[in-house]
């Protein structure tokens, strides 16, 4: 008799456990596409919610992209020496490697799709952060 699991290619949002990510402050996250949900082996999708003035700190990931795309709110992300505020419908990309901050601004929470390109599953060894900075 064969115990093989069915695998799953259906996420909902509210089946997947929220957690707060390291190096961010006011933001929850849920693994929606990965390993662990879909048995995704290139990349990896999150749902995000941050709040107000919050956000990640100065952070890179060297050999893995980054997106985002804004479901609702605004804010502020910075890259390669440039600075742009985005909301609903507009997304931005962080090169591997290349140095990234992501702020909330306004008073609404930010809700937003991250991808990450191969997964990043939090994995200390997948980011570089600047000397001295907060692991929060």
């Amino acid at each position: 008799m064969s115990t093989t699991l069915e695998r799953r290619y259906f996420v909902r949002a509210e089946d997947v456990p929220g957690y707060s990510p390291a190096n961010h402050t006011g933001t929850v996250n849920r693994r929606l596409i990965g390993p662990e949900t879909v048995g995704a082996k290139t990349m990896e999708v999150l749902l995000g919610s941050i709040d107000p003035g919050q956000g990640a700190l100065p952070h890179a990931h060297p050999g893995m992209e980054q997106a985002c795309y804004i479901l609702s709110g605004r804010a502020r992300a910075e890259v390669g020496g440039q600075s742009r505020e985005i909301g609903p419908g507009e997304m931005c990309f962080f090169p591997a490697g290349e140095e990234h901050i992501f702020t909330v601004v306004g008073d609404e929470p930010v809700k937003l799709l991250v991808i990450y390109s191969p997964p990043y599953g939090e994995d200390p060894a997948k980011v570089v952060r600047r000397a001295g900075e907060a692991h929060a």
